[in-house]
C-alpha cells in the first residue's frame, strides 16, 4: 500500500501544480490564464503557450481558450493594456499561423473594460473556434477631455499593427485580421476598418505597419453622434465632423461589415445601424445586417433572444450585379435548452465564424 500511497501523493502534487500554472476562469467555461495578470512579458507568450497546450483536455474542457492579461502595446508611460486569447492546438500545430481578431469593448468612450464579461465572452468563443484574438483597451474620457479624440481611435489601431508586428509570437497571419466591437467598441471598430489608416482620424502615416482590416463586425454601434439625439463627435470641429462619422466613410474598397443589433436597444437606437446598413449599399459594400428580436443594448454571441432576422447583399467584380438576401429564423424547442457546456458557439456565433471565415479566406488587406 505505501507504493500506492507514494504514487497518489505524487499524482495530486502534479495536479496542483498544474493548477497553479493554468489558472480557469470561473466565470467563463473553458477559458484559462495562462499566468497571473501582469506577471508575463509577451516573450514568454510562445513558452506558455506551448506549455499550456501540452496539457490533457478531456470532454469536460474540450478546445479551451488560453489567455495572456495585461500586455503592453502603446507607447511607454501608457497605462493602456491589452489581452490575448489562444486557441487550443496540437503542440505540432502551435506555431501554425492562424486567423485573428481585434475586439474592442464598449462603455460610453468613457468606461469599459478589455476584460469585462461581455467581452470576455465574446473573445472566448472566437478562440475556441480557432482565432487568434486580443482585446484591447484604448484612452478614456469624457466628451470635453483634450487628447481623448482622436487618440481612442488611434489606439485601437496600434493594437492592429502591434498584433502584426508580432505575428510570429502570437501565431498569427498578418493577411487575415478582422475588427469588432460593441457600443462605443463598434463604433472604433467600424473607424479602424472603413477610414483610411494613415490620413483618416487617428491615422498615422509614418506607422510601420499596417492597421488595415479585412472584416469588420459591429455590435450595436454609435454610427452618427449627430442623429438620433446623440449630438456632434466629441473635441471635433464642425468642419472635420464628417470624417469621424462611419457611415461617411463607407466606398467599395471596404472590407465586409457584420451588424448585429436589438429590436429593444434603449441606448443606441437601432436606427443608426439601419443607415450604417444603407450607408454600405449606396457604397457597394458587401454586409450583413442582423437584426436580434428583442435584445437589449448590450449582449454577446449568445443572447436570451432566439430570434433574429438578416439582410445581406452582395455585389459582382462589375460592380453592377446585385444578389439581396432576407432570411428570419426561429430556432427548434430542442435549441431552447441552456447550453450549459458551451459546445456550441452561440446562436449568433455561427453567423459569426461563416462571415469571418468567407470575409478572411479572400487575400489579406
Amino acid at each position: 500500500m505505501r507504493p500506492l500511497l507514494l504514487l497518489l501523493v505524487a499524482v495530486t502534487a502534479f495536479a496542483a501544480e498544474k493548477d497553479q500554472e493554468l489558472i480557469h476562469n470561473e466565470k467563463l467555461y473553458k477559458l484559462f490564464d495562462m499566468a497571473p495578470a501582469g506577471s508575463a512579458a509577451l516573450d514568454r507568450l510562445p513558452a506558455l503557450y506551448h506549455k499550456a497546450c501540452s496539457g490533457i483536455f478531456t470532454m469536460d474542457a474540450p478546445s479551451p481558450a488560453f489567455r495572456l492579461q495585461d500586455l503592453a502595446f502603446l507607447a511607454p508611460g501608457r497605462k493602456e493594456r491589452l489581452d490575448v486569447y489562444l486557441p487550443y492546438a496540437h503542440p505540432s500545430e502551435i506555431s501554425k499561423p492562424k486567423p485573428a481578431v481585434l475586439f474592442i469593448h464598449g462603455g460610453g468612450f468613457v468606461g469599459g473594460d478589455k476584460g469585462e464579461y461581455r467581452t470576455a465572452s465574446v473573445c472566448t468563443d472566437l478562440t475556441r473556434a480557432g482565432y487568434v484574438v486580443v482585446s484591447c483597451n484604448y484612452i478614456l474620457g469624457p466628451k470635453d477631455k483634450p487628447g481623448v479624440w482622436p487618440r481612442n481611435i488611434a489606439d485601437c489601431r496600434d493594437a492592429v499593427r502591434w498584433m502584426r508586428a508580432n505575428a510570429d509570437k502570437l501565431s498569427l497571419d498578418p493577411s487575415r485580421i478582422a475588427v469588432a466591437g460593441g457600443s462605443a467598441g463598434g463604433y472604433l471598430a467600424l473607424m479602424v476598418g472603413l477610414s483610411d489608416d494613415k490620413t483618416g482620424p487617428g491615422g498615422d502615416p509614418s506607422a510601420k505597419h499596417s492597421a488595415k482590416v479585412s472584416a469588420v463586425i459591429d455590435m450595436y454601434g454609435v454610427v452618427n453622434f449627430s442623429k438620433h439625439g446623440k449630438g456632434n463627435v466629441p473635441g471635433v470641429s464642425a468642419a472635420d465632423q464628417a470624417a469621424y462619422l462611419p457611415e461617411n466613410q463607407c466606398d467599395e474598397n471596404d472590407p465586409p461589415v457584420l451588424i448585429f443589433h436589438g429590436t429593444d436597444d434603449k441606448i443606441v437606437d437601432i436606427a443608426q445601424s439601419q443607415s450604417l446598413a444603407a450607408a454600405l449599399s449606396r457604397a457597394k459594400t458587401r454586409y450583413d445586417f442582423v437584426t436580434v428580436e428583442g435584445a437589449p443594448h448590450t449582449f454577446d454571441l449568445r443572447p436570451r433572444s432566439r430570434q433574429w432576422s438578416r439582410v445581406s447583399e452582395r455585389w459582382g467584380l462589375d460592380g453592377l450585379s446585385v444578389r439581396r438576401e432576407q432570411f428570419k429564423y426561429s430556432p427548434s424547442p430542442m435549441y431552447e435548452h441552456d447550453d450549459f457546456n458551451h459546445s456550441r458557439p452561440g446562436i449568433l456565433g455561427d453567423i459569426t465564424l461563416r462571415f469571418l471565415e468567407e470575409a478572411l479566406s479572400e487575400t489579406g488587406r
